[in-house]
């Protein structure tokens, strides 16, 4: 595929002409000394360009993401047509912050302040804000909380974030960020945490566990209660990764297994679309000992059902302009509104399913890690594969020539040679025996014909890449071959 660049034959898609407005006056310093160096290309070259580069996307409007642990599931369009009302989309972010103003936002502001109580029901916590934008940014401000908590009681000894051997990424990144040391605790032969190591490692010096439930090998933490016990009998504070919080929608809340803070990732759980480096959100939750710490500004009703700006009294502050990725959450709000009770109940009954038959249909050619049912998602291994030297990276090609999007490999780390699968409950069954089927044909591959996976995949714009050096040398122009990135 060109580069719209190489497409250039001194061609304009439009002329704007003079303009109706007077011509602003910039500093001689900010002008620019060459005219910039645009596509001149005609309006239907441009059409045709993105046109076809949407065409070779991989979305979930268009394949099945059995990816594990991203949940990326359908994103209904209602949810779009809302949060693209006028009254949406024109509201300037500025006039939140002018007191006067604050009225002709009343709207958008009771969108949040409902929200931020329906994830509060949802999730069993006290208060939530809005404000993270993202998955991550939400899990860094609930440990930043939880340092400023244990700042303020003069716990100064507490300088310690413990977190299962397999935590997401973020969880050990964030605890390191916001100045504490992390301790790994390993998982026991079942696939959850270790008691036995993790009541050795539960010292006075411990500020805070970080947990999944379920964790990150689908499995659901059975001694959740032993072990929040433990961690706030040593007066630690208990943090919930809402990265898997789709598996018990309407079954239990994180604030009635004992956590104390948490984060939520509404593209994950609530049907807005995955961030993929663009606007995410990830509210942040918390029970009653850290509501004082809160960020700010936070949304509040008055007596008389008008909305002010307000800064909890030991607030981290602010952590994001304004109130977060704002039409994110309206898309959240449409979803939860759309769902209702008994729809949110019925998501994660359906997740659940989906994932233990997609374990049931594969488990005889992919090993899983842990020989039970799971919860949302399921871990398996292609382990028993690597005498025909064929790997988990292998097979990952090759489900893409089948049309299906990759599975998650090599995560968690804890499971060698790992496929991490989750169907999500909007899949049908159809899509998922196509997808099993496909899996299937490519195990049988992998001992009968295992050049077939290591030269795949042939159908995608651009076939085996060698990593290293496309990664070093990136060439995305036209003149490049599958060979020579």
């Amino acid at each position: 595929m060109e580069l719209i660049y190489e497409k250039c034959r001194g061609r304009k898609a439009f002329d704007f002409g003079l303009l109706d407005v007077p011509e602003a006056s910039f500093p001689e310093m900010l002008k620019r000394k060459l005219p910039p160096e645009l596509p001149e290309v005609s309006e239907l070259d441009v059409v045709r360009h993105f046109t076809h580069l949407s065409r070779r996307n991989i979305g979930i409007d268009t394949n099945f993401y059995p990816l594990g642990s991203c949940t990326m599931k359908y994103n209904p369009k209602i949810a779009d047509l809302v949060s693209n009302y006028p009254g949406f989309t024109s509201s300037h972010p500025n006039l939140y912050y002018i007191e006067s103003l604050i009225a002709n936002l009343s709207g958008a502001m009771q969108i949040v302040y409902e929200l931020e109580n329906m994830l509060s029901e949802i999730s069993g916590m006290k208060e939530v804000s809005l404000q993270p934008m993202a998955g991550a940014h939400g899990e860094l401000a609930g440990v930043l909380m939880v340092s400023a908590y244990h700042k303020h009681h003069g716990n100064f000894h507490k300088r310690i974030v413990l977190i299962p051997d397999s935590a997401h990424g973020t969880n050990p990144a964030s605890a390191a960020i916001a100045g504490f040391e992390v301790r790994e605790i390993s998982s026991n032969s079942r696939g959850t945490l270790d008691i036995s190591e993790f009541k050795r490692e539960m010292t006075e010096e411990v500020a805070c566990v970080m947990l999944t439930c379920p964790n990150t090998h689908g499995l659901f933490e059975d001694s959740i209660l032993e072990i929040a016990d433990i961690a706030h009998s040593k007066g630690a504070l208990l943090y919930y990764d809402g990265a898997n919080l789709n598996a018990i929608l309407g079954q239990c809340r994180p604030g009635d297994l004992g956590f104390d803070v948490m984060h939520f990732n509404l593209h994950k759980t609530f049907g807005t679309p995955h961030g993929m480096g663009g606007p995410g959100a990830g509210p942040v939750g918390v029970g009653e000992k850290l509501i004082k710490f809160l960020p700010g500004p936070r949304v509040v009703m008055k007596e008389d059902g008008s909305f002010s700006l307000v800064y909890p009294e030991h607030s981290i502050g602010k952590i994001a302009p304004f109130l977060g990725h704002f039409l994110v959450a309206v898309r959240a709000y449409v979803y939860i509104l759309m769902q209702g009770g008994e729809g949110l109940k019925s998501i994660s009954r359906y997740a659940v399913l989906n994932a233990n038959y997609v374990l049931a249909r594969l488990k005889e050619f992919f090993p899983p890690a842990y020989d039970r049912l799971c919860m949302h998602e399921c871990v398996l291994s292609t382990e028993k594969y690597l005498e025909h030297n064929v790997k988990a990276l292998d097979f990952s090609k090759a489900i893409l020539d089948k049309g299906f999007h990759a599975p998650t490999v090599y995560f968690p780390l804890t499971v060698k040679e790992a496929l991490m699968i989750e169907p999500t409950e909007t899949e049908t069954k159809e899509t998922l025996d196509q997808f099993c089927d496909a899996m299937i044909e490519l195990a049988n591959l992998a001992v009968h014909s295992p050049q077939t996976l290591k030269e795949a995949p042939k159908t995608t714009p651009v076939g085996r890449l060698d990593e290293v050096k496309a990664a070093k040398e990136l060439n995305v122009c036209k003149q490049a071959t599958n060979r020579d990135v």
